[in-house]
Parts: C-alpha cells; sequence; structure tokens
C-alpha cells in the first residue's frame, strides 16, 4: 500500500490532540483515578487531520509497515473488570492469540489497563478513561530497557539477544466503539523528530507526592504528512496489535503513534467506550 494513497478511503476530520514543541524537559502526571486529579501533561494543540477508516484495508496494514494491524478474534473471555480473573484467564488465551499472529516464540504480558469514562468518572479503582493525547508508549531509551526488565522479571534472559517488540492489544469491551475511538497514525508516516521524549510519573492511592514508577514514554506532534487511521464501528470481536518499540533497526516500523479521539460522527445515542489494552513484550525466533 501507498500509505498516502488514500483518496478513496472514509474518512472524518477530527480534532487531534497533538503536544506543541517543547523547550527543555517533557514530563507525564498520571494520578489514580480515585484521587480526581486529572493527568498532567505538556501543553497540548488540537489540530483538525483527517481520520480514515481502514476497515477497506486491512489485508494491507502489518505491524512492520504500518505499525499496527488488526485482528479478528472472538474472546472466550467476558469478565474484563476483574483484574485476577484477566490475568488468570485472558492473559493466557491473549498470549496465544499474539503467537499465531506474530510467530513469536515466547509472549509475555506484564501490564493491562481497562478504561471507562463513566466509570473512572465515578472513582472506581483501577478504571482508566481513555487518553485524549497522541504519544507512543515507549522511547529508543525505555523501550530496550523495559524489554531487560520484563525478561529479567520473568527468568528468561536468555532471550536477551533475540529480536524482541513491545506489543499492545487492545480490544473494546462494548461495541460499536463510536464514542473516543482508538487512531493510529501510519508507521511510514512519521519521523522521529515528530516524537519528543517524555519523563512520565505515576501515582498510586495515599500517596500523590512521590512517584511510584518513572518512565519514558514520547509524546507526539504534528507534522503534515501524517496519515492517521481508526477502524470504524469496531467490534469485540475484533482487537488492534500495536507496536509501541521494536529492537530491530532494519527499516521496519519501531513506533506508532497513536490516541482516543472525538469522534464527530459519533450519534447521538452511543454506548460509551470501554476497552481493555495488554502490554506485552513479543519475542521472535
Amino acid at each position: 500500500m501507498n500509505t498516502l494513497d488514500v483518496a478513496d478511503l472514509p474518512h472524518v476530520v477530527a480534532e487531534m490532540s497533538y503536544t506543541k514543541p517543547v523547550e527543555g524537559e517533557a514530563r507525564v502526571r498520571v494520578f489514580p483515578p480515585s484521587s480526581g486529579r486529572k493527568i498532567e501533561s505538556p501543553a497540548r494543540e488540537r489540530i483538525p487531520v483527517p481520520v480514515y477508516d481502514c476497515r477497506p484495508i486491512l489485508d494491507q496494514l502489518t505491524l512492520d509497515e504500518a505499525g499496527f494491524q488488526i485482528l479478528s478474534h472472538r474472546s472466550a473471555f467476558d469478565d474484563f473488570y476483574d483484574p485476577e480473573q484477566v490475568k488468570k484467564v485472558y492473559y493466557p488465551e491473549s498470549v496465544e492469540l499474539i503467537k499465531a499472529a506474530t510467530g513469536a516464540i515466547e509472549v509475555f504480558i506484564f501490564d493491562h489497563n481497562v478504561r471507562n469514562q463513566p466509570r473512572s468518572d465515578e472513582g472506581d479503582v483501577g478504571i482508566r478513561e481513555p487518553v485524549d493525547g497522541a504519544h507512543n508508549d515507549y522511547t529508543l531509551s525505555s523501550g530496550p530497557r523495559r524489554i531487560r526488565e520484563i525478561l529479567e522479571d520473568n527468568n528468561a534472559l536468555e532471550y536477551i539477544d533475540h529480536r524482541a517488540a513491545l506489543i499492545n492489544l487492545w480490544r473494546p469491551i462494548v461495541g460499536p466503539v463510536q464514542d473516543f475511538p482508538l487512531a493510529v497514525c501510519h508507521a511510514r508516516t512519521t519521523n522521529i523528530d515528530d516524537f519528543i521524549p517524555t519523563e512520565i510519573q505515576h501515582y498510586l492511592e495515599g500517596n500523590l507526592e512521590t512517584p511510584s514508577l518513572t518512565g519514558e514514554i514520547y509524546s507526539f506532534q504534528h507534522s503534515e504528512a501524517h496519515r492517521w487511521f481508526a477502524l470504524s464501528d469496531m467490534q469485540p470481536d475484533e482487537a488492534y496489535l500495536l507496536k509501541c518499540f521494536d529492537t530491530a533497526n532494519d527499516g521496519r516500523a519501531i513506533f506508532t503513534g497513536h490516541t482516543g479521539y472525538k469522534n464527530p460522527a459519533c450519534p447521538p445515542d452511543f454506548k460509551p467506550r470501554e476497552s481493555i489494552e495488554l502490554r506485552t513484550v513479543v519475542v521472535f525466533p
């Protein structure tokens, strides 16, 4: 696919939340939903951009070319608000799904987020609001570090010299997703200069002054070259694979800017978005 040949694709024009160019260090602070404190981020700007429906071109989207792909898969699991059951049942199912889709020899799931705006607003512990800000989860610095940490945690350092990638599995809990869908920027339309290294601090209930975890992500700044895609009316039997880092430096996609966005075509009788994303380390032969 010519990533710029989008003339025949259906699209909406949406306001994408980009980070403004930053002078000095950039920082994000993420507080627990129950604290009532919103995420603190660098200054952002909303820029109208076309968001193209990728449903007509699903067979042309791959992790190594576009940085994302869509899987058709009906999960046997539906208890997504029970974190222990998610780990016990949904994690193993997802490991097999990702292996089959990528050819991986090992998949280590180390984290997940459930997003639901109404329940987040009510302060439900562990339930977050959809992300409204274009970003990538890891950087050239934090990606390799996170892979090593996860391999160490799983007593799997024998894979440290293998090609590995940090890949998210994103799935709706209910459908169709019309309110605040996920949009992904095609990797071939991005440049490393579009990504701003940003310290991210995570805080837990009980201590909103000292971060429990500090890492580094990329904030994403606007470029006219970007081409954004979303899957129209996405259902729970569909899932994104989203590449956030790859140790291979051979021309394949490494990062993908992504975010939720306000859908101008959302009908008035929409269901609020509910979604789950798994964070994984995928090890290749």
